[in-house]
């Protein structure tokens, strides 16, 4: 075990990459691979980046669209990361509290929702998956009030066997629901990404 955790912690391409280019963390691949994939990110749109920390999704998404973006972004720990201030907005809080939720409510809608998110994990595969199921179901949750008509949604979760009855959920509320598993994973990772494009 001692051997595994070793070899997860050794710095990958990703991880060297990150840190060459001036990012917080390897997980600004995935993004950018979710985007080439989806295009996501279209200049003068609002986004919503839901468990932001570090922030290395936002600053991608900062970095690409350069001042022709808004951006709010939230999580429950600091982000390291900070916009400028006219176009990026930065919450500390649980994203699924109520007052957090009525704030969201007076920023948006969005054009897109982008989650990143993950629960604690415990280290037993199907507790974790369980409580990445639940977020996610927060998230779609969530997404119904914030994200405008034709916006997108974007929720990574652990895969589990809870990913289809979720993926038929967003394609009844979205025009298209996709599940994308970007190469930036980790081999050894079970985390894919559910996608709902043009929100009905």
């Amino acid at each position: 075990m001692a051997q595994k955790n070793s070899k997860r912690s050794k710095p990958d391409h990703y991880s060297i990459q990150a840190r060459r280019e001036g990012y917080f963390a390897r997980s600004v691949y995935k993004l950018e691979e979710l985007h080439n994939k989806f295009s996501l990110l279209q200049q003068g749109r609002t986004y919503l980046d839901m468990g932001a920390a570090p922030g290395s999704w936002s600053q991608y998404i900062i970095r690409r669209l350069q001042e022709n973006v808004r951006l709010v972004s939230i999580d429950i720990q600091d982000m390291k990361y900070q916009g400028p201030e006219k176009i990026h907005t930065c919450i500390k809080g649980d994203m699924f509290d109520a007052a957090i939720q009525a704030q969201l409510a007076e920023l948006g809608p969005f054009d897109a929702l982008l989650s990143d998110a993950a629960p604690a994990t415990m280290g037993n595969r199907i507790a974790d998956t369980l409580a990445s199921a639940g977020m996610a179901e927060h998230l779609l949750d969530a997404a119904r009030s914030l994200v405008k008509p034709g916006g997108n949604l974007v929720i990574k979760l652990f895969m589990g066997g809870e990913e289809q009855e979720l993926l038929k959920t967003i394609r009844q509320e979205y025009t298209q629901g996709r599940q994308f598993k970007p190469k930036a994973c980790r081999k050894e990772s079970y985390e894919t990404y559910l996608v709902g494009l043009g929100r009905l």
